[in-house]
C-alpha cells in the first residue's frame, strides 16, 4: 500500500504498481521519465477525483510529457497501456516478421515499434521471429545487414539504432590531402633549395658540393562541421555524430558545432576517445536540443566569430540541416555567401533527401543552394559511408546542386 506525501488517503496498490510500470514503459520507449517524475504522478493521480478517462490522461500527461516531440509517443502508449484492444493488437503485428506488403498500405510510424519494444518481452518477440524464420522462405531476401544499412535513421527500432552505432565505430575512414604553400627537404624534389644548399657550402668551407631540393608539403584539410539540432533534424543529428566522432578520432584539424537556436562549440567534448563519454559531454554542453532553427542568426554568428579562426588553409565544410528556416531570408543567402568566400568547399547534408520525390521549393533551401558544392543525404549507414568516400576525393557531379536549382 503506497501513500502519497501531501495525502493521507492511501492509493491502491494494483493502481500505483500500473503508473510505475507506465513510467517504465516511457523511458524505454525514449521519454525522460524518471523516479521523481513516477512519485509526482502518484501525487497528481490522488491529488483531485478522476472521474473521466480524460482527467487521468491529462493528469499524466502533464507530469510525463516535458517536450512537444514526446506528446505524440505518449498518447500511443497511454491508450495502449490501459486498455485498448486495437492499438494493442497493432503493436502486437509489429513483432513479427512481415515478408511482403502490399503497395498501398500506410508505413508504420517510427514511434510504435519503439513502444512495441518496451512493452513486449524481448524473448518473447526473439522466440516469435525464430518461429517465422523456419516457416519462410529467404532464398531471395536480402541480408539484415543490407537492409539494416539502408534503412532510414527515424524508422530504425532501438536495438537497430545500438547496431548502426556500432557500425559506425568500425567504419572506414578514407583520408583527402591537399599541396600547402610551404615546402619540405626531399631528395627526389624538383624544386632546388637554395637557401639550405648555402648553409651546406658554408659548412664545407666553400667546396662544390650537392644541390639541395625539396618539394611541396601535403597535409589533410581542416574539416568544419556545422550540424542543425532542431526538432525536425534531431533524429538523424544524433547518428550523425557518431559518425563525426568517429571522424574526429582521425582527423588531427576538425571543428564541430552544433545549432538550433544558438551556436554551440561541442570540439572538445567530442575529442574524448570513449564515445559514450563523449555523447554524455554534447548532451551537457548544448542546451537548445530538439527545439527551434535560426540558420540565418546562427551563421551570422558562426562567420563573425569562429571563421576566421576555423576555416584557415582550405576548408571543408558539412552542413547537416534540412534547410527549413522561417527567418529572414535575405540574411541566410548573405551569411552563406560570406561562408562561400571563406572555405574552400561546402558540403550540405540534407536528411529530406531520404524522400525520392523531395523538390526543393522552400524559400531558405533555394537561398542555400547557390553556394553549396554538393547535395547528399544523410538519413542512412550507406549515406555515410558515401559521404566517408566522397570527403577524400574532388567533388563530382552526381551530387551538383544545380539540378536542384533548375527544377
Amino acid at each position: 500500500m503506497i501513500v502519497a506525501a501531501n495525502s493521507n488517503r492511501p492509493l491502491n496498490g494494483k493502481l500505483a504498481f500500473n503508473i510505475m510500470h507506465f513510467g517504465r514503459v516511457l523511458r524505454e520507449a525514449g521519454i525522460p521519465v524518471g523516479p521523481g517524475s513516477v512519485l509526482d504522478a502518484l501525487d497528481a493521480v490522488q491529488a483531485g477525483p478522476l472521474s473521466r478517462r480524460e482527467d487521468f490522461y491529462w493528469s499524466l500527461h502533464a507530469i510525463f510529457v516535458k517536450r512537444r516531440e514526446h506528446k505524440e509517443l505518449f498518447d500511443q502508449a497511454f491508450h495502449v497501456f490501459w486498455k485498448k484492444p486495437k492499438m494493442l493488437e497493432q503493436l502486437m503485428q509489429l513483432m513479427y516478421t512481415q515478408i511482403a506488403r502490399k503497395p498501398h498500405e500506410k508505413r508504420k510510424d517510427p514511434g510504435f515499434r519503439r513502444l512495441a519494444e518496451a512493452m513486449f518481452d524481448k524473448q518473447e518477440v526473439q522466440s516469435s521471429q525464430k518461429k517465422d524464420e523456419l516457416e519462410v522462405e529467404a532464398t531471395f531476401t536480402a541480408s539484415a545487414d543490407e537492409v539494416l544499412r539502408a534503412k532510414d535513421f527515424e524508422q530504425m527500432t532501438v536495438a537497430e539504432q545500438a547496431e548502426a552505432k556500432q557500425a559506425l565505430r568500425h567504419l572506414h575512414v578514407h583520408r583527402i590531402e591537399v599541396p600547402m604553400r610551404r615546402f619540405q627537404a626531399s631528395h627526389h624534389g624538383h624544386r632546388i633549395d637554395f637557401r639550405r644548399t648555402m648553409r651546406m657550402s658554408l659548412r664545407s668551407g666553400g667546396q662544390p658540393i650537392d644541390l639541395a631540393r625539396k618539394e611541396r608539403r601535403w597535409r589533410e584539410p581542416p574539416l568544419v562541421v556545422l550540424c542543425d539540432i532542431s526538432g525536425s533534424c534531431s533524429n538523424y543529428s544524433r547518428m550523425f555524430l557518431h559518425f563525426l566522432h568517429t571522424l574526429a578520432s582521425d582527423r588531427s584539424r576538425m571543428h564541430v558545432f552544433l545549432f538550433g537556436t544558438r551556436l554551440t562549440n561541442i570540439t572538445r567534448e567530442l575529442a574524448r576517445r570513449d564515445v559514450d563519454d563523449a555523447m554524455g559531454k554534447v548532451s551537457a554542453a548544448v542546451k537548445d536540443w530538439s527545439g527551434g532553427t535560426r540558420i540565418g542568426s546562427t551563421l551570422h554568428q558562426f562567420n563573425y566569430k569562429w571563421a576566421r579562426r576555423v576555416l584557415g588553409q582550405g576548408a571543408h565544410v558539412l552542413l547537416m540541416t534540412d534547410g527549413l528556416d522561417r527567418e529572414d531570408v535575405e540574411q541566410l543567402k548573405a551569411e552563406m555567401k560570406r561562408l562561400r568566400l571563406s572555405a574552400r568547399r561546402i558540403v550540405w547534408l540534407n536528411p529530406l533527401l531520404r524522400y525520392g520525390a523531395f523538390e526543393a521549393r522552400a524559400a531558405g533551401i533555394r537561398a542555400m543552394m547557390p553556394f553549396v558544392d554538393e547535395f547528399r543525404p544523410v538519413h542512412s549507414l550507406n549515406s555515410l559511408s558515401d559521404l566517408a568516400a566522397a570527403l577524400a576525393k574532388p567533388a563530382g557531379n552526381s551530387h551538383d546542386p544545380k539540378k536542384w536549382i533548375s527544377a
